[in-house]
């Protein structure tokens, strides 16, 4: 990493970030608000506020954990402010062109709790550890052990009942 002497990471660094993990991003920015150009504009605003914000940097983590942490906060802010049906859903809890038991996982998701899908969607849209998906969620590496393990099942207790 190309850090100055007071630990603020260069423009360099931030767009090595950006240049590795952008597929990752918009894939997690996209599962959280539902539309892949809102995604985009997500993780666009997210970057240039931490190119703003560069200097807030504390260097208590990596760099990239503080970048996905600007990008989950931006996109659940454009969530908020421009509430829809829950992403990536129609009015019947479908997404165009999917197969029945997909949209009924997604159905699933949307009944989670935010820090639960925030968790599976940090862990398996963008493979994160546990360290990482802590730091962005601002929780201890246990309480995304437990998180997780609360979400799968969460997920399974509910496919099963619809299977039945």
């Amino acid at each position: 990493m190309l850090r100055s002497r007071s630990g603020t990471p260069s423009l360099g660094d931030i767009e090595q970030v950006y240049r590795s993990r952008f597929d990752e991003y918009r894939r997690v920015a996209t599962a959280i608000v539902g539309d892949a150009d809102r995604a985009r504009d997500a993780v666009q605003d997210a970057f240039a506020t931490a190119v703003r914000k560069r200097a807030g940097f504390r260097g208590e983590g990596p760099l990239e954990a503080w970048i996905w942490r600007a990008v989950v906060n931006t996109a659940l802010n454009q969530l908020r402010a421009a509430p829809r049906e829950l992403p990536g859903y129609d009015r019947n809890g479908d997404t165009p062109h999917e197969d029945a038991d997909a949209s009924e996982l997604r159905g699933t998701l949307k009944l989670l709790p935010e820090r639960q899908r925030l968790a599976l969607f940090l862990r398996y849209y963008a493979d994160l550890d546990y360290a990482t998906i802590a730091t962005v969620l601002e929780i201890s590496e246990g309480t995304v052990a437990a998180t997780l393990h609360a979400a799968h099942g969460s997920l399974r207790r509910r496919l099963e009942e619809v299977q039945l």
